[in-house]
């Protein structure tokens, strides 16, 4: 299964960009976004460590909900 993160971008120096998710910074790769223009502030869906595509803050936020209510849900011993 793959999984893709969206995290903001908080900086940017060439092709490396500093995200954000939940208090959590990594170091991702924007080698494969240079279709698109991404600057700070700006939403992307990480996988293993590369930007692969832009999403909106509304297509973010509803992903971290999801993620949430998943933790959540094995935490209690459900299914998910």
């Amino acid at each position: 299964m793959c999984l893709g993160i969206p995290m903001q971008v908080t900086s940017i120096d060439g092709y490396n960009a500093r995200c954000e998710v939940k208090g959590v910074q990594r170091e991702v790769n924007l080698f494969l976004m240079q279709a698109d223009a991404v600057v700070p502030g700006d939403y992307v869906l990480v996988h293993v460590g590369y930007a692969i595509q832009k999403v909106s803050e509304i297509d973010a936020r509803s992903s971290w909900e999801l993620f949430d209510a998943v933790l959540q849900a094995r935490e209690q011993g459900g299914d998910a």
